[in-house]
């Protein structure tokens, strides 16, 4: 019996239709699965299942269930099920307790439109039902839909100034109006049609009469194996959340996004208005920007005079190294001057020493006026800089504040569009 079930699913998972007649097997007494099996042949058939049927739930209704639905997901033929049979097979979710790999199989198969339009609704009420997102964080769901946000956003208006794309009052309209957009742009590709047919075929149609062998381990495949007594050793199950943040994420079964964006969408639908909100805020009148290491103080009319004083001194007092007196210089001078004197009364050699040293002290002298002279240079240039710089900034704001208009009018628009992709939901797809 178990291996006739077995080239049974194989045979309806690549063909979607029945073997030649079953083999005789005797029935098992209190066993579920030998009517289950007269049953699907019979529903298959065409014939009327009701005998072994009720044999079979009597000895266990959920099992039989779920051998029902999931075989006949998997021959192509959902739509043939009762309709408290779903019920029956799929149990009731918890918060509190794993999805089992019978509930996740049935999810899938729904999700695929093995059941048509009342499965997906079923697996949408028993979603709806215990309020996800509730005993969730937002950001988590965020995440999960659009992971690997920027946390630095530069306009086009700071492209010069990317510094200044760091300050709060500048980076929160522009940061929540891009992740508006990337929250956009995934629900979009979630309910697209064109998606959900482009994605990976779903084996549940038998379009590609893949054989059983080659399905993946979470497919239904691998729980009716197991029903049947013919697969391993059973996974590790995952709690409602987990399953639900996997499918937003991008890559997951397009099938499966679209369940789990609608469970998502009251938090999106927050998320979107927090982030349009945040996107209106208007730039300051005054704002102070680093600019060479000094805070200066911006005005709409020009950089606050008193802040870029303050500034050039900083830049003046630091730009030039402190070197003291050139005492050496003065000794050598004394020195050599010491020499010459000597060089009257006693020998030339004297004279030579002396005109040496006073030679090396003019030298030290030279290099200490050609620092000096770089440190002017430098400090001049520094202050020049400071000066451009800060009159760019300005400028640079006044851009900003430009820009916020169309910013803000854009993070409007996503946000309706938004709106209205998480109100079409897996419908769309």
């Amino acid at each position: 019996m178990h291996r006739y079930a077995e080239a049974l699913l194989a045979h309806l998972a690549a063909k979607g239709s029945t073997p030649p007649a079953p083999p005789s097997f005797r029935d098992v007494p209190g066993y579920w699965l030998p009517p289950a099996v007269e049953a699907l042949v019979a529903i298959l058939s065409g014939e009327d299942p009701l005998e072994p049927l009720s044999r079979a739930a009597g000895r266990d209704q959920q099992q039989t269930a779920l051998f029902l639905c999931l075989a006949l997901a998997v021959s192509g033929q959902g739509s043939r099920i009762h309709a408290s049979w779903l019920g029956t097979a799929f149990g009731e979710l918890s918060l509190d307790r794993p999805v089992t790999h019978g509930q996740r199989s049935l999810w899938l198969a729904a999700a695929r439109g093995a059941y048509g339009p009342a499965g997906k609704i079923f697996v949408l009420r028993k979603l709806d039902a215990l309020a996800v997102q509730e005993h969730t964080e937002p950001q988590q769901w965020v995440q999960a839909i659009a992971p690997g946000e920027p946390s630095v956003v530069v306009p086009p208006a700071l492209a010069d100034f990317p510094e200044m794309a760091e300050i709060p009052d500048l980076a929160k309209p522009a940061v929540a109006a891009a992740r508006l957009a990337r929250l956009r742009g995934r629900c979009a590709e979630i309910t697209s049609p064109r998606q959900t047919e482009q994605g990976t075929p779903a084996p549940l149609d038998n379009s590609s009469s893949s054989p059983a062998s080659a399905w993946a381990e979470n497919e239904p495949l691998a729980v009716l194996r197991s029903l049947i007594g013919q697969g391993g050793p059973a996974g590790p199950m995952a709690s409602l959340s987990t399953y639900l943040l996997d499918d937003l994420r991008p890559g997951a079964d397009p099938h499966l996004a679209a369940i789990a964006l609608h469970v998502a969408a009251p938090i999106l639908r927050g998320v979107a208005e927090e982030l349009e909100a945040d996107s209106r805020l208007e730039p300051p009148d005054t704002l102070t920007v680093p600019l060479l290491g000094h805070r200066i103080l911006l005005r709409p009319e020009g950089p606050d005079q008193a802040s870029l004083s303050a500034a050039e001194e900083s830049i003046r007092t630091e730009g030039v190294v402190h070197r003291g007196r050139p005492w050496a210089a003065m000794v050598l001078i004394v020195a050599g001057i010491a020499c010459l004197i000597g060089a009257v009364l006693a020998s030339q050699l004297l004279a030579a020493a002396g005109v040496a040293m006073i030679g090396l002290a003019g030298w030290q002298l030279w290099q200490r006026r050609r620092l000096a002279e770089a440190d002017a240079r430098y400090v001049n240039g520094q202050v020049n800089e400071l000066k451009e710089l800060a009159e760019g900034a300005v400028w640079a704001l006044h851009a900003y504040a430009r820009e916020s208009d169309a910013r803000a009018k854009q993070a409007a628009t996503d946000a309706t569009e938004l709106t209205r992709l998480i109100r079409r939901g897996p419908r769309a797809a």
